[in-house]
């Protein structure tokens, strides 16, 4: 199967990048253009999920953008890798929960390239990795599913800043914390972009 790998290298515009998600969704669905992966950044900004609640916002004073997405609340901004992908379902037997594990495994597998060990939770998704006796996410996963296309994505943190984290309740987590690979060691972006390039499309050609 052929996928366009997209790489943008000054921060996009989330109500941006969503236009170009949506677009590319209904022209896959009507015969037009390839499968998607783009690798981009964007500016500071808080997102709900469709299983947002309001009790997951500490600071009232944020201004959130409500999305379709999975999920609940979660933050992007510099420093944080995201990937966006426009994957078709039809062409994969239409298995949900086998492409959300095919794209949790890319994760894990880059990380394991990177001498990271983490793991998935069927509980609470997303990439998890424990450090120091705390089990800490380190990626987390949003996943819409339109005409059997699947687009959104996942953010992976990098050198990003955990202030804004404190904000809120991370995807309604409350009894976890959230990571960055810089508080692990340190990582070139590049590098990262490439081992995820590799898995993505090794896990999603099927």
């Amino acid at each position: 199967m052929s996928i366009e790998i997209k790489k943008s290298i000054k921060p996009v515009l989330y109500k941006k990048a969503l236009k170009i998600l949506e677009r590319k969704v209904e022209n896959l669905h009507n015969g037009i253009g390839k499968e998607l992966i783009w690798f981009l950044e964007h500016e500071s900004i808080f997102t709900s999920g469709i299983n947002f609640n309001e009790k997951d916002v500490i600071d009232n004073k944020i201004k959130i953008l409500r999305t379709n997405r999975g999920g609940k609340i979660t933050w992007h901004g510099p420093g944080q890798l995201i990937c966006y992908f426009v994957i078709d379902l039809n062409k994969r037997n239409k298995d949900i929960r086998n492409f959300v594990i095919r794209i949790e495994n890319s994760i894990i597998e880059s990380l394991k390239e990177l001498k990271i060990s983490s793991f998935s939770d069927r509980k609470n998704i997303g990439i998890w990795i424990e450090n120091k006796n705390k089990i800490e996410k380190i990626a987390a996963i949003g996943i819409k599913v339109k005409k059997w296309i699947a687009f959104h994505g996942f953010s992976l943190n990098i050198n990003n800043e955990m202030d804004e984290y404190e904000k809120i309740i991370p995807c309604g987590i409350k009894d976890r914390g959230v990571t960055s690979l810089n508080k692990i060691g340190q990582f070139k972006k590049e590098k990262i972009i490439q081992i995820l390039k590799k898995n993505l499309i090794r896990n999603l050609n099927y």
